[in-house]
C-alpha cells in the first residue's frame, strides 16, 4: 500500500483547518470570527474538522479517521462551533491531527502570515 492509498480522504481543505488554528490562537479576540467561520462550513467539513481534532487529542488513531468522521456526524447534537470552541487546546489538537494524518500545511500557514 502506498502512502497516498493509506491516507484517509479528508473532506475539508487544509487552508480552512489552518484558518481555524490561527483564529483559535487569538483566543477571546477572535472567538466570534472563529465561531462564524466554523458555523459557515457545510456538515461534511464540520465533521472532518471535528475528526481531525479528535485524532490530534488522541481520541482516535489516524487509521480510525473515517470512524471518527462517522462518529462526528452521529454525535453532532450541539452546534459544531460551540463544541469545538469549548475544546481545550483546539489549535494544538488540529495541528497534531493534521500531522498524524500526514497532511502538510506549511504552504497554507505561510499564506496566512
Amino acid at each position: 500500500m502506498t502512502a497516498k492509498e493509506a491516507r484517509p480522504m479528508i473532506e475539508i481543505s487544509p487552508s480552512k483547518v489552518v484558518q481555524v488554528i490561527f483564529l483559535s490562537r487569538e483566543e477571546a479576540a477572535g472567538e466570534s470570527e472563529l465561531w462564524a467561520f466554523i458555523d459557515g462550513m457545510n456538515s461534511e467539513e464540520k465533521a472532518h474538522l471535528t475528526a481531525i481534532a479528535w485524532v490530534g487529542r488522541g481520541a482516535f488513531e489516524p487509521e480510525d479517521y473515517l470512524e471518527a468522521v462517522e462518529t462526528a456526524f452521529v454525535q453532532a447534537t450541539t452546534p459544531t462551533a460551540d463544541y469545538l470552541l469549548g475544546m481545550p487546546h483546539l489549535g494544538e489538537n488540529l495541528e497534531a491531527g493534521l500531522e498524524a494524518l500526514g497532511v502538510d500545511v506549511s504552504g497554507e500557514e505561510e499564506d496566512l502570515l
